[in-house]
């Protein structure tokens, strides 16, 4: 069996009598003053212990009171639930496990630290409406540490830039590198792709299968350099949002390799694969296996399926999530596969967290096709529904401003449909907590999608940045980045140019950039730097109206300001008349183009085909 190490706890390893044997503890330490104070530790000791009925536990630390011992079916496994009274001091706790007749005694470190509430950085902000998220591939952004790039004894050795189906040696530092560029592009969030240990054997460039969740991925740069691009974000002015996994982990982790209990994963006769189908969450005719494939089938044979109805495995996951947030000093979280995840879990999760860090940030992954579909789980209108997610990754308009750029204009569809599903936003409790995309790390780049015509990009933008919402930008999406799916998400998955050493082109420099690389990027950060100090575009009000013949107009506005979008998605120039709008644009003379700065008269003018305009309008 392997021996596994501390690598959050000032102590790194149990100590043990009997050098054959050692034990680890999950978490690896708590903090004093947490509301989450009743903690359960999950013991793990190697072939060498079995937890028999022949054992005493104690904790001998002032403030540390040993509730419960509960044993499992796997005698390498105990969970000991502790209270940590609200005054307890900071230091070094020891879990003392003694085996009667057999001279073997456990000694595992417990650390109690200090909450990190007074070190002058602020963590747990959450973002709001006022946010613009760049979402960052850590293996493909950029290599600062070459160090990092292979560590001995990982089971993936893989480091070839020339496929997309291995690691590239990107890592935490080529993004603390680069916090400069992020910045003035007008940014003010970094969502990362997952940055737990991915100790796995192929394609684990993407992060998506933990087999470690105390351990930040050493080929990334560990904790060390996890914490330093905290730090130095926040210090600049910078969020960080964490992706989190609760469905599932990777074959390799050790609660498979070594199970505490036998209905730790949701297990099946033969392998069985989650339809994908969230209909049946809330479809009233859905059949009972229907609903159980949904939420217990497995993403892939790789990746086992997580039972969260098992209270051992909820609180596992629920502690990491809190430990997370109090260790490294995250902003909020995004949760992958949100549809697949128990829902009555989810919700206890997502209460524990805001109860602890009342301005976290929660979104869930819904990949899903239709609004009520989405809005059944986030906190919405529906009396059916009860979920306590604020907002979700909003895959509804990016269907919608998908279909208003590739297709054609009709009652229902072109950007009929994106009008459409923006009407439906009575379904939400707050519609402007939903994050806004064209493209992330599993679907097509949007300068793909509408071939590469700049044009329908920059409108695509133009719509990302002044419709309600958060707007979220993938890396080198601000270029004129092109990315198919097929025949491999490798190929949306590149490396940003300029990120490793010798690269030919440096895209992080203006000079480095092609024309329409710099018309692309310019116009993004026209437009996030002018929302950032936008009343209108962060907490106003949306008006929409219907579209006329391709023709899509929308405001956002506030007793301060008002911003008037228009876009035109017909295959001819339109004339747009201020008064056919007089209902938001009455009283005003004149307005500025919020990209370019000019100024004009309210007068009528022509805007070309697939051509969007940002307008601040003025008395």
């Amino acid at each position: 069996m392997r021996v596994f190490f501390l690598l959050f706890s000032s102590v790194f390893l149990a100590l043990t009598v009997n050098a054959q044997s050692t034990a680890k503890c999950y978490p690896t330490h708590w903090w004093a003053g947490m509301k989450w104070n009743k903690v359960q530790l999950m013991l793990h000791a190697d072939s060498g212990f079995s937890f028999t009925d022949n054992f005493t536990l104690s904790i001998n630390y002032p403030g540390i009171k040993v509730e419960k011992i509960n044993k499992v079916e796997n005698k390498h496994y105990l969970f000991v639930d502790i209270l940590i009274a609200p005054n307890t001091k900071a230091g070094l706790a020891f879990i003392d496990v003694s085996s009667q007749g057999k001279n073997n005694i456990f000694k595992i470190p417990f650390q109690i630290k200090e909450r990190r509430k007074g070190k002058g950085i602020n963590f747990a902000q959450g973002v709001t409406s006022r946010d613009f998220i760049y979402l960052v591939l850590p293996d493909r952004f950029s290599n600062g540490d070459p160090s990092n790039d292979r560590i001995p004894g990982m089971r993936d050795q893989s480091l070839r830039r020339d496929t997309v189906f291995n690691r590239h040696g990107g890592d935490l530092k080529g993004i603390q590198n680069h916090l400069d560029y992020i910045q003035n592009l007008g940014v003010t969030t970094i969502w990362l792709n997952p940055v737990l240990e991915n100790d796995r054997f192929e394609r684990t460039e993407h992060g998506y299968a933990f087999t470690d969740h105390y351990k930040i991925d050493r080929r990334l740069g560990g904790e060390k350099a996890y914490q330093s691009l905290i730090d130095a974000s926040h210090n600049n002015g910078l969020k960080i949002i964490q992706d989190a996994v609760y469905n599932h982990v990777d074959e390799s982790h050790i609660t498979v390799l070594d199970m505490p209990t036998k209905d730790w994963l949701n297990t099946w006769p033969t392998f069985t694969k989650t339809t994908y189908k969230d209909q049946v969450a809330f479809d009233p005719y859905a059949s009972a296996i229907d609903k159980k494939k949904l939420v217990d089938g497995w993403q892939t044979s790789q990746m086992p399926d997580l039972n969260q109805t098992n209270p051992y495995v909820a609180n596992y996951l629920i502690q990491h999530a809190l430990w997370t947030v109090e260790e490294f000093g995250i902003d909020g979280w995004r949760v992958d596969t949100y549809a697949y995840n128990d829902l009555g879990f989810m919700n206890r999760c997502n209460n524990a967290l805001t109860r602890e860090y009342p301005s976290i940030t929660i979104f869930g992954e819904t990949w899903y096709h239709g609004v009520p579909n989405q809005a059944y789980f986030v906190q919405n209108n529906l009396k059916h529904s009860a979920s306590n997610l604020p907002g979700a990754t909003d895959f509804q308009t990016l269907w919608g401003i998908q279909d208003a750029m590739t297709k054609d204009f009709g009652w229902t569809d072109g950007v009929n449909k994106l009008y459409t599903i923006l009407a439906q936003d009575y379904l939400y409790k707050d519609p402007t907590r939903n994050v806004l995309f064209l493209d992330n790390h599993d679907i097509a780049r949007f300068f793909s999608v509408v071939n590469e015509d700049v044009d329908k990009y920059k409108s695509s933008l133009s719509w990302l940045f002044t419709c309600r919402g958060i707007p979220q930008l993938y890396y080198a999406s601000e270029l004129a980045t092109p990315g198919i799916t097929s025949p491999s998400d490798g190929y949306v998955r590149l490396d940003f140019p300029g990120g490793w050493e010798g690269d030919k082109v440096n895209k992080f420099d203006a000079s480095g950039r092609t024309a329409t690389d710099n018309d692309i990027w310019n116009h993004v950060s026209a437009l996030a730097n002018y929302r950032k100090k936008s009343s209108a575009l962060t907490t106003g009000k949306m008006m929409q109206y219907v579209p006329q013949d391709g023709v899509y107009v929308y405001f956002r506005f506030d007793a301060k300001q008002t911003v008037m979008v228009v876009m035109n998605t017909a295959k001819t120039d339109k004339v747009i008349s201020f008064g056919d709008y007089e209902e938001r644009t009455k009283g005003f003379t004149q307005y500025t183009n919020v990209v370019t700065k000019e100024k004009s008269a309210t007068g009528d003018f022509t805007l070309g085909s697939y051509k969007t305009v940002v307008l601040e309008l003025n008395k």
